[in-house]
């Protein structure tokens, strides 16, 4: 039994039956990560005696008999944009570098309460802006099942930490794509919950109307289980939705006998892979063969999605990025003759090169003569999206596309195209416009690479896209499958 293949579920049940303890569990990551992450650059901060403080904690709860939570013992790794009060917060940026926060995002202290053992904080695309965890301010991390590829963005490193077996389970967060992106990339499960259904206190803001937090994981189960411990109304953040969260374990049910599927026709055609197209088919074949009823929808405004994306997530980042002044906390540049030189060259200095290019783009999409020629009417095609979804969800249960257009790319292949790079997350994107929930799970493989495919559901109905991803999970042996990475 090697401790990094094992899910949170099974680990669980090994506490249960005092097979193994937190602390073998937390050590054995700890050697995995000493071991790989050479190669996979996964982690920007280790936690290494914090980890072992909490989960000798854990065994002495574990030891006692008392009643252990799913997650009691289990080493988690948290995306270096969430707030953690004993470990450096980045964001993977030099402005933040050595920055500790006062406080924990509401996410971090629900795992904590939970028992959950922070082993560290993961790499990520400077500011979560990016789609290959290449525009980190520190570093790039690299796919675990071919280190000459990207794990994808901006959750990049929490991702490839699962994957490689570095974390049993971790969180990233997602603002068009950057769970989903990442979990396709890498061949791990990755939600992207309702915008409202996760707190987002404690999460530095990107764009405020689209970032959500979600879990990135080994198998359904266990974003089942994170989402548990997640979820739920939060006082501390305005967008937090003030209603009743389900119990998803009980969507792990494997039926999907009558469920009504819309197969996105703008999200098979051009610009998707073959191979990724025929995975899909295959995917879907698979879930006509257990019940369910299959039939193409058409959601026509998809094709506006990128552009309008990025108006407004550029617009919303140039606003949340203004605080970042040289004066309350971050780096500031030193040698400064007076306070504007102060704030130019402590930008200049703290800020990466694609942070930088949406910061001017969403600068000039908000500033005076172009507000209404660009982010209003952004904003309106993005009620068109919104309402595509709608009408699609009055005739299916759930909807289906590939999770992204094609497998994950050579490491430099897209860094001197912008463009092409925004393009990665055309399915995604459309998602995080309109608030809903997605998951992608594993659905195949091209030339060595997984493919994933992507389950979107209705607001705050998690549930059935979760038993969906379930149902086809326990049909197929894709989630089984590890990348040797040494």
């Amino acid at each position: 039994m090697n401790p990094e293949e094992l899910t949170a579920h099974e680990i669980h049940r090994l506490f249960e039956n005092k097979k193994i303890t937190s602390t073998e569990i937390t050590e054995a990551l700890q050697r995995r990560i000493e071991n790989t992450d050479k190669k996979v650059k996964a982690f920007v901060a280790l936690t290494p005696q914090l980890a072992l403080k909490n989960a000798g904690l854990a065994d002495e709860r574990i030891k006692k008999g008392e009643k252990l939570s799913p997650l009691e013992g289990v080493p988690v790794a948290i995306k270096d944009n969430m707030c953690t009060k004993d470990a450096v917060t980045t964001a993977s940026s030099k402005i933040l570098k050595n920055y500790f926060p006062p406080y924990n995002a509401t996410v971090v202290n629900n795992l904590e309460a939970v028992g959950a053992v922070t082993i560290g904080k993961t790499n990520l695309d400077e500011f979560a802006m990016g789609s290959s965890t290449e525009n980190s301010g520190f570093f790039e991390t690299r796919n675990p099942w071919n280190t000459d590829h990207v794990p994808g963005g901006s959750s990049g490193g929490s991702a490839a930490a699962v994957a490689a077996g570095e974390a049993i389970v971790a969180l990233g967060s997602d603002t068009g794509g950057s769970i989903r992106q990442p979990a396709s990339f890498c061949g791990v499960v990755g939600l992207k919950p309702t915008y409202g259904r996760v707190s987002r206190y404690g999460l530095i803001a990107f764009a405020s109307s689209l970032d959500q937090i979600g879990p990135l994981t080994k198998d359904v189960e266990d974003a089942a289980i994170m989402m548990n411990i997640i979820s739920g109304f939060d006082p501390k953040d305005s967008t937090s939705v003030n209603r009743p969260v389900p119990d998803f374990r009980k969507s792990m049910v494997a039926d999907v006998k009558g469920l009504k599927i819309g197969l996105i026709k703008q999200l098979m055609g051009k610009g998707i892979e073959a191979d990724i197209k025929e995975s899909v088919k295959q995917a879907v074949k698979k879930l006509e063969e257990l019940g369910a009823k299959i039939e193409d929808v058409s959601l026509p405004t998809f094709e506006y999605a990128v552009a309008t994306y990025y108006i407004i997530a550029p617009a919303e980042a140039s606003s949340n990025l203004a605080r970042y002044d040289a004066v309350k906390y971050g780096h500031r540049a030193e040698g400064a003759q007076d306070l504007l030189s102060m704030y130019h060259e402590t930008r200049r200095e703290g800020f990466g090169p694609e942070v930088k290019r949406r910061i001017m783009i969403g600068t000039y999409a908000l500033s005076s003569g172009y507000y209404d020629a660009y982010y209003l009417k952004a904003q309106k095609v993005r009620t068109l999206i919104l309402k595509d979804f709608e009408k699609a969800f009055e005739k299916f249960d759930v909807l289906i596309s590939p999770t992204t257009p094609t497998t994950a790319f050579k490491v430099g292949e897209k860094s001197d195209d912008p463009l092409s790079m925004y393009l990665s997350d055309i399915a995604t994107i459309p998602v995080n416009l309109a608030g809903l929930p997605a998951i992608s799970i594993p659905c195949g493989f091209s030339k060595g690479l997984p493919i994933g495919l992507q389950i979107i559901g209705k607001a705050f109905d998690e549930e059935t896209i979760l038993k969906t991803a379930y149902t086809y999970e326990q049909n197929t042996e894709w989630h089984k499958k590890k990348p040797n990475v040494k």
